[in-house]
């Protein structure tokens, strides 16, 4: 079976372990004989490459499956999804944007070109599912996968005031929020610490550094750019609580391998975070952008190890369903 798998195949050019990068790698070592487009890193050589790709491979191939995001990569789906209708090649989107439910909104018609063609539709989450069904657009839900046994569980029980942030800086994810968040509970936790782990997307990282100075906490904020998954799993041992801040969001890798990591989680309630995680159930949801409410979540995990460890043990049960080893047959439905 041939594939072609278009999208940001970028994760050569940086430390980032990207969904792309795992599904292409997951289905060739099912293999599956997989053509990639496109590493460009420059955004217009980009989409000459995956618009060459699709000319040279559409007849070769069984099917294309096409990243879909909200913002300007949205124009990659757009354009690849068309040519593809011209060589009638199947083509198979894969919903990734947190943004989508707005784009759905403020481009009907080119929506409608994308997903209304598709062979099918693949979402995530259960969330962009059922917003494409709002907008009568059908899709299949199969979840974003991990290698469960690579990642070690350390349950936790009793836990230590230092919070672990795995996200990039851009303002989408509202990592100043963190650091408001950091601030708040050393009032109660004078020892509290942060460890920050991610690229700079849009300059935010500035204006983090900048609150941390204002606020006086530099010391207590740890922040190591883009890690290697394996490198940033080791770094979780040393923190308890698992924080995501954002103020758009689908379903993050970054929180599902989180869980299997063991580590509680508290998490703004956006987009489709309430998909994965039942607040109170196994993990705390808070409204966006709301620190007083985030740091009390934490300081609850931190009084109650009752709570604490149920989320611990509960979050690695529910990731357990979204190892390759369970979801693989998923897309062996759609692709053999």
């Amino acid at each position: 079976m041939r594939v072609l798998y278009i999208g940001n195949d970028l994760s050569g050019q940086s430390k980032y372990h990207s969904a792309y990068a795992t599904l292409k790698q997951n289905l060739i070592n099912e293999g599956f004989e997989v053509i990639s487009s496109s590493s460009k890193k420059n955004q217009i050589l980009r989409l000459l490459d995956m618009i060459l790709a699709v000319m040279i491979h559409a007849k070769k191939v069984d099917y294309i499956l096409i990243d879909v995001f909200s913002t300007s990569a949205f124009y990659y789906a757009l354009v690849t999804s068309q040519l593809s209708r011209v060589f009638k090649t199947k083509y198979i989107p894969i919903l990734h944007g947190g943004n989508l439910p707005k784009r759905l909104i403020n481009s009907p018609k080119l929506c409608a070109k994308i997903f209304n063609n598709a062979y099918v539709n693949i979402s995530p989450s259960a969330f962009l599912q059922t917003v494409f069904k709002k907008h009568d657009y059908e899709s299949v839900l199969i979840p974003n996968t991990i290698h469960i046994s690579e990642y070690l569980f350390k349950e936790r029980e009793v836990l230590s005031p230092n919070l672990l942030y795995v996200r990039a800086f851009a303002e989408i994810y509202n990592p100043v929020m963190a650091i408001e968040v950091l601030f708040e509970l050393k009032n109660t936790y004078p020892k509290a610490t942060l460890c920050m782990v991610g690229p700079d997307r849009d300059g935010t990282l500035n204006k983090v550094k900048t609150r941390l100075k204002e606020l006086n906490i530099e010391n207590s904020v740890v922040i190591t750019g883009v890690l290697p998954k394996q490198e940033w799993h080791k770094i979780s041992k040393d923190y308890d609580v698992f924080i995501n801040t954002t103020n758009i969001d689908n379903t993050p890798v970054s929180i599902i391998e989180t869980m299997a990591l063991g580590l509680p989680i508290v998490s703004t309630n956006v987009g489709g975070i309430p998909y994965l995680i039942k607040d109170k159930e196994d993990g705390f949801l808070v409204e966006p952008n709301n620190i007083i409410e985030m740091k009390n979540a934490i300081i609850t995990l931190l009084n109650d190890k009752k709570i604490a460890n149920h989320f611990s043990v509960k979050g690695r049960k529910k990731v357990e369903m979204m190892d390759w080893e369970v979801v693989k047959y998923q897309w062996f439905k759609i692709l053999v």
